[in-house]
């Protein structure tokens, strides 16, 4: 949800930046009016739509997101016990949890629609007072004590007080909001409003085409009315308004000074509107960015294994997995290297599907690429790679060994020894003092990313933490871990890399 909500701000931005930079100077007002209310509805479009064409995959045997070995999380810190306690918390408390963003956006909802009723309130209040003019598509009521000149849908508000000349200008302006709907434009921006408050960007939009009303409807007054005397109205009248967003006001004064500008201006040329064909190499551009995002649809049934040993992932799509996905794959290659008795696995996007078929005994995997048609594309039982290159562990013949684990026979083996000498390593290196160095409590958490090179080297070491001191100490310590037996495929060597999470806990 947060990826989707984040690409429409995006794109209404870009829609926006279009408007101010090309559009906003042009006199040809219903063609941008129009271009505000579609791309507002477009910008909600574009993150469900996923043309995979766009993608541009990558080939399917290059799995970059299961070119990792997810290790085993490593506890360093004064409190060993705290790490049980946060799990039985943690389970504890599965049951029943909140979830604050979702009381956040509850409570701004509940804000704006209080706010939008009261508006509706203010203006019911208007209603009460006498028509003086009714009729199937339109009606005039006639506010008593008040120089109001507003519209709402087919009704129009004129206070009593307002001069007879004045009021047959009045009137044709707010004729033309009747007769073009520009209420619905505006209520449709309030509704808008309420389920995206959080959005600036919808507050500008509403704005903006509250504007081009106004100019849409003065263009259609001066055909019938002389210019000077119609702005020079405007500049000698002070009227006053309701402060309703969703209602048309005649003499909205903050708006008075562009209006007559706009009144003033040469109408635009028509090559001008050539400049709307720039909406199509962006909606591709973005097209693409939601093609190859990796969470355009976070809905993923991920790990699934059947009863004849099988373990299906649905994914998105090949070029970018999720963290989700990541895992699920992770777990499933491990299990197709260990003697658990999976066979094989299958990863599918809906159109293409991906199996790969291993023996638990050689280390040894198979890897067939299936269209949707079921006809087999491509079967790479021994892919060739360069020398250096990362392979996915999936596919890897030999993983690389810890010095001291030569001896073992399996694949299985050599990496949990790899495991526990790591930890053990890791556990004495790191400096278990930081913590009170640095004045940190609880428990804090280091992501570190590593490769073992074909030499067998520790290199490309990186580390995330909400310290730095602790991402520096973190990337000390792996950088001193001992040379190893490299990584190998088809007997090469290759890079193997490896993704540690380090748990560092501080006492209270």
């Amino acid at each position: 949800m947060l990826a989707f909500i984040l690409q429409v701000v995006l794109f209404q931005l870009l829609f926006l930046l279009v408007y101010e930079v090309l559009l906003k100077k042009e006199t040809f007002f219903t063609y941008n009016r129009w271009y505000l209310l579609a791309t507002s509805i477009i910008s909600l479009l574009l993150p469900l739509i996923k043309i995979e064409a766009l993608a541009f995959l990558l080939p399917a045997e290059s799995f970059q997101g299961i070119s990792t070995i997810f290790l085993p999380e490593v506890i360093i810190g004064e409190a060993p016990a705290a790490a049980n306690s946060v799990t039985e918390v943690s389970t504890a408390s599965s049951g029943f949890s909140i979830n604050w963003w979702l009381v956040a956006y509850g409570t701004g909802v509940t804000a704006s629609l209080f706010l939008f009723f009261k508006k509706y309130q203010d203006l019911s209040r208007l209603f009460r007072f006498r028509a003086i003019a009714a009729e199937s598509d339109l009606r005039i009521i006639e506010v008593p004590n008040s120089t109001i000149a507003c519209t709402f849908y087919k009704t129009i508000f004129l206070g009593d007080k307002l001069a007879e000349a004045e009021r047959h200008q009045i009137l044709s302006h707010e004729l033309v909001h009747v007769k073009q709907k520009h209420s619905l434009d505006l209520l449709f921006f309030e509704l808008y409003k309420i389920l995206f408050w959080f959005n600036p960007l919808i507050y500008i939009y509403q704005s903006r085409i509250a504007t081009l009303h106004e100019f849409i409807a003065d263009a259609e007054v001066v055909q019938t009315t002389e210019k000077k005397t119609y702005y020079e109205q405007l500049l000698n009248s002070a009227f006053n308004t309701a402060n309703i967003s969703f209602i048309n006001q005649f003499f909205n004064h903050s708006l008075i000074k562009k209006r007559i500008v706009m009144l003033q201006k040469s109408k635009s040329k028509t090559i001008s509107k050539f400049k709307f064909l720039v909406l199509l190499p962006l909606m591709l551009v973005m097209l693409s960015y939601v093609a190859c995002s990796d969470d355009a649809n976070p809905n993923h049934n991920v790990v699934e294994e059947s009863s004849t040993q099988e373990i299906l992932i649905e994914v998105e799509n090949f070029s970018s997995f999720t963290e989700e996905e990541n895992a699920a794959i992770q777990a499933a290659a491990e299990e197709l290297h260990s003697t658990s008795g999976v066979s094989s696995i299958k990863i599918t996007d809906g159109n293409k599907t991906i199996t790969m078929s291993g023996n638990a005994e050689t280390g040894k995997v198979d890897v067939i690429t299936v269209d949707k048609n079921g006809e087999e594309n491509k079967k790479a039982p021994k892919r060739e790679y360069a020398e250096g290159a990362d392979v996915p562990f999936a596919v890897i013949e030999q993983v690389p060994v810890f010095p001291g684990c030569e001896n073992l026979g399996s694949n299985e083996e050599q990496k949990k020894c790899m495991t526990g000498k790591i930890a053990e390593f890791v556990s004495e290196k790191f400096d278990s003092s930081l913590g009170e160095k640095l004045g940190l409590t609880g428990v804090n958490r280091v992501i570190v990313v590593f490769k073992i090179s074909p030499g067998g080297e520790i290199t490309d070491v990186r580390a995330r933490a909400a310290h730095p001191d602790l991402e520096v100490e973190a990337k000390r310590v792996i950088e001193q871990l001992p040379q190893m037996e490299p990584g190998k495929h088809n007997g090469k060597a290759v890079a193997v890399s490896y993704s540690l999470p380090i748990v560092f806990q501080v006492g209270e």
